[in-house]
């Protein structure tokens, strides 16, 4: 994790206001750290709990660097024709630049959850976390605090005497749903980006990476 007094900087300078006239408090212990941003729980000015995604100090910049890098080396390696040219590594580079540039943009995500909790909102059992506009922008995310238990740990949800075969059926039918019927779906809905709440509602979080399907391959599906 970014230690806190950078975190601290980051989401001051993206909204050009002090820490205290954003949130009534920030945990400067993170949630969660992963390669691009990491998360901090908070409570805002009116009381409300919200997970705080930031993006690490620098990132953005890194990542150019890095990327000027791979198209170089790519260029390169199909110039030599042959196995390498056929494998296309230019078109594979610009696919991630693509995808990374999207990723590093926090208001694409938040985009993307409010589209996904709008088409969902008549599924029942299945939500989206509410996202906080006023405190969110291109380097920070927040969203409403979700508590529940990780959908990879049996045990717990076991404990907590969930039906599972009707959590299974839940989701399988959600992802369907997206996909099939709407043609927007969540796709990077791995076992850690989803929860189960005390009531039995499944949560996803983490909207970095959507997928679309057209109508034609829909109907075919």
């Amino acid at each position: 994790p970014v230690p806190f007094d950078g975190i601290r900087q980051a989401i001051e300078s993206s909204f050009e206001a002090p820490l205290d006239r954003l949130f009534a408090s920030v945990d400067p212990v993170p949630v969660g750290a992963a390669s691009i941003a990491q998360v901090h729980k908070g409570v805002t000015l009116d009381g409300r709990t919200v997970a705080i995604k930031v993006l690490r100090p620098g990132v953005r910049e890194r990542l150019a660097r890095d990327i000027d890098t791979y198209e170089w080396a790519a260029a390169h390696l199909e110039a030599l024709g042959g196995e390498a040219g056929r494998l296309r590594p230019r078109l594979t580079i610009a696919n991630f630049k693509r995808w990374t540039n999207r990723e590093l943009d926090l208001r694409r995500e938040a985009a993307s959850a409010s589209e996904l909790a709008d088409a969902m909102r008549g599924f029942a059992g299945y939500s989206v976390p509410a996202i906080d506009w006023d405190r969110t922008n291109g380097r920070v995310l927040t969203v409403e605090w979700i508590d529940g238990i990780k959908i990879a740990d049996i045990d717990a949800l076991r404990a907590a005497g969930h039906d599972m075969p009707d959590l299974a059926r839940r989701l399988v039918l959600a992802f369907l749903t997206q996909a099939i019927s709407g043609g927007f779906f969540h796709a990077d809905m791995h076992q850690g980006n989803l929860f189960v709440r005390a009531d039995g509602g499944i949560v996803a979080i983490d909207f970095g990476i959507m997928g679309r399907i057209d109508k034609r391959a829909r109907q075919w599906l």
